[in-house]
């Protein structure tokens, strides 16, 4: 039995140490925000936060975060209802179309501007590696210069 720290809680998971983080996060513990998009680490729609960096979680062993490091999902973001600068400049920006890769690509950004505050575009293109298949990287891109104004 693994315990693992998620969005600041302490929670038991049974499952194969070897288990990709993601698949423990969604169908162990019931944090279905985080998405399986490619499984190869490549499109990021799986990215939560380990220890403050974010990180695919496709390719992360449950036994490589069973040791305390602490875990955020999309799901961790909001506090007692209250959506963070991040989540609300991407409802105020209209950046989802069709959401799939959305919590993958908040999670990229609030990692991002708590890295650097106030980033520049050149910052925002290195960053921001998670794939749109729809394509909203301009609005993504308005969406955090606009977090970081906030």
């Amino acid at each position: 039995m693994a315990v693992l720290n998620v969005n600041g809680k302490s929670l038991q998971a049974n499952a194969d140490p070897r288990t990709p983080l993601l698949w423990v996060l969604r169908e162990t513990l019931g944090l279905t925000g985080t998405k399986y998009g490619c499984g190869i680490a490549q499109c990021g729609a799986c990215t939560v936060h380990i220890d403050g960096v974010a990180t695919r979680s496709c390719q992360v062993p449950l036994n490589s975060v069973s040791s305390g490091k602490k875990i955020v999902t999309i799901e961790g973001l909001a506090e007692n209802g209250k959506l963070n600068r991040i989540q609300a400049a991407w409802l105020e920006n209209d950046t989802p179309q069709c959401g799939y890769c959305q919590s993958g690509m908040i999670m990229a950004a609030t990692a991002l501007l708590a890295a650097k505050p106030n980033p520049t575009d050149a910052d925002i293109d290195a960053a921001m590696t998670n794939i749109c298949r729809c394509g909203t990287y301009k609005q993504v891109r308005e969406a955090i210069h606009a977090a970081a104004k906030a």
